[in-house]
């Protein structure tokens, strides 16, 4: 067999020969290495053999096609005192590591928490987990893909590098994509171990990046928000304020489009804050501080002095609903983030429900008689579904997300345990910002009407109850979700319209209970208003008594669900038990929702 040319495969400059005349060769061996446009390329051999000529040396210029050297294939099965040459010398040789490699995986174990005992440990002691424990905790198991992990502080003109590199990991800042329960997620946690979890330069840098992601592939975020607000000492920075960051105004402009998750432990002010609020549902732990200012921008206004534990707490944050949903701990808080994404998802696979026939008796005979409307809810819901939000805030109004048979739903339900059912001005806000967050993000709305109207008097007229409860009217009137009213009992004036969308006709159905009633203004109102001639002509307080009671009989007998119902102002009387029925009914009867390009609305109310 003659000997193998190796021809020079383009032009180029000989860096080095790694090859003598004589040599014995292996396939794949390097034969010699050539430069072309800054860029070395090595040659190996193809074949086994004995080099027989090299034309070239180190430093020559060389054209395509220029024969470089020969190898004679014939010359491997002459072994000589080494043995036979094996021409398959072909599987992996062990290799050394590679320095670059090395470097960058030391660094990346830099950010871990095994790397970080201290940090842990300061964590351990408040009773709380890590950064990165809790984005683990909420994304499905190796699906988190990190971005800007080796980022540091910006304050290398103050700080050596190395102390940065140490000290400050992913600039306190966690952030990246993965899947939480199977959905592709953006997943963010400042980490309170990292300069208390302040808003660094390079983190803002980072968050801006992962909210225009999630605007260009439509994905919700999850934010754990602890942290101290802006950060005052990064250096690296060329500005003097930093009020040209993106970050508010990208996280603002994705309300509506994506769902925005906050999740809260510990301490949370000032800019750290701004995110946290600017979520469709804020979830917070039991020892949460949330604040617009933290201590020392309190004493910096000249407003006192005060510790981090004094700024607004829990027993102040939950009931005037800046919290959705209270929790005691991360653990619970990444859990009820699962089920609160779970809801934008498509319909759960299985599901079960309570004996419906137990709907029957909710509702006391006893018109009069309050009830627990919440134990309604868990009934007509599938079992295990309802996550109700701002419980503790406008407490006249429930707002919670169910299951109908697996399908997801928003629910909107007047409290007659609260003043009665009557919508006041925090009932309104919290029902009209829960039906703009279904709206956006195409979930059905149910309405289970009980109110005996709009909350009247001085006092209620104090709180700007004109404005707030005209939202419910402003709201209702732009759903394009289907939605649907059920009345459990009363359905009484602007209350009872409010909690249709505007009017009787505007749901996709209008359905009362055998308990509902119905009247332009409360029955007992009615008769002192518009009888009020004929009971002051009864001069015997007992006898003015048994009239007015005899008179609210008759309207209660004019205005009952079924009365009602033959003038055609609600769709039909039903038994309770037949109420899913309905539901699921008008759920497939609706048309799907089309396809999303953009926003529904401009924007989800923060309040």
């Amino acid at each position: 067999m003659a000997a193998q040319a190796l021809e020079a495969p383009m032009q180029g400059t000989i860096v080095s020969v790694d090859v003598r005349l004589g040599d014995i060769v292996h396939p794949g061996q390097q034969l010699l290495v050539i430069e072309s446009m800054k860029m070395e390329h090595v040659l190996n051999a193809e074949t086994g053999g004995e080099v027989t000529e090299v034309t070239v040396a180190p430093g020559e210029t060389v054209n395509p096609g220029d024969v470089l050297l020969r190898v004679d294939p014939a010359a491997a099965h002459f072994g000589g005192d080494d043995g036979p040459i094996d021409p398959v010398i072909t599987a992996k040789e062990a290799q050394p590591a590679r320095a670059d490699l090395a470097e960058v995986t030391e660094r990346h174990a830099m950010t871990r928490d095994e790397r970080r005992p201290d940090a842990v440990t300061r964590r351990r002691r408040t009773h709380q987990r890590t950064a990165r424990e809790n984005v683990d905790d909420l994304c499905d198991p190796g699906s988190f893909v990190e971005y800007g992990s080796l980022v540091i502080a910006a304050q290398r003109r103050r700080r050596p590098v190395e102390e940065l590199v140490e000290r400050t990991p992913a600039d306190g800042l966690v952030g990246g994509i993965g899947t939480v329960d199977g959905q592709r997620t953006v997943v963010m946690s400042y980490d309170y171990t990292v300069l208390a979890g302040t808003q660094g330069l390079q983190n803002h840098r980072k968050k801006d990046r992962l909210f225009e992601l999630a605007e260009e592939l439509r994905l919700p975020i999850v934010f754990f928000t602890e942290g101290g607000g802006g950060r005052p000492g990064d250096t690296d920075g060329a500005g003097v304020s930093g009020l040209d960051c993106l970050a508010f105004s990208l996280f603002g402009g994705l309300s509506g489009l994506v769902p925005l998750v906050g999740i809260n432990s510990g301490r949370c002010f000032a800019g750290n804050a701004a995110i946290l609020g600017c979520c469709d549902v804020v979830i917070a732990t039991a020892d949460s501080n949330i604040g617009m200012g933290g201590p020392a921008m309190i004493e910096g206004g000249g407003l006192g002095l005060y510790e981090p534990d004094e700024i607004g707490p829990m027993s102040v944050q939950v009931p005037n609903g800046v919290v959705d949903v209270a929790v005691a701990d991360e653990a619970e808080a990444v859990a009820v983030a699962k089920r609160y994404l779970a809801y934008f998802q498509a319909p759960a696979a299985s599901w079960e429900c309570a004996d419906q026939a137990g709907l029957r008796a909710l509702v006391p005979e006893n018109r009069l008689r309050a009830y627990d409307v919440r134990v309604v809810i868990d009934t007509l819901a599938d079992t295990g579904s309802v996550l109700e939000l701002r419980r503790e805030f406008g407490p006249g109004m429930v707002t919670a997300l169910v299951q109908v048979e697996g399908r997801p739903v928003g629910l909107v339900a007047n409290n007659p345990s609260h003043l009665g059912g009557a919508i006041d001005a925090d009932g309104a806000d919290k029902a009209a910002r829960f039906m703009q967050l279904c709206d956006a993000f195409d979930l059905p709305l149910l309405f289970l009407c009980d109110t005996p109207g709009i909350m009247v008097g001085p006092e209620a007229e104090k709180t700007a109850l004109v404005r707030h409860v005209s939202r419910m009217f402003v709201t209702g009137a732009s759903l394009t979700v289907p939605f649907f009213t059920i009345v459990l009992r009363k359905g009484y004036g602007l209350g009872a319209q409010a909690m249709a969308g505007g009017s009787f006709k505007a749901p996709l159905f209008t359905v009362a209970w055998p308990s509902g009633e119905f009247g332009g203004m409360g029955l007992e109102g009615a008769v002192k208003l518009g009888f009020r001639r004929e009971l002051d002509a009864v001069e015997d307080a007992e006898e003015r008594q048994a009239l007015f009671e005899q008179m609210v009989a008759r309207m209660y007998e004019h205005g009952k669900a079924l009365n009602t119902a033959t003038y055609f102002e609600i769709d039909d009387v039903i038994d309770p038990a037949d109420s899913r029925r309905w539901i699921t009914s008008a759920l497939e009867s609706a048309p799907p929702p089309p396809p999303r390009t953009g926003k529904k609305r401009p924007c989800i109310d923060t309040w």
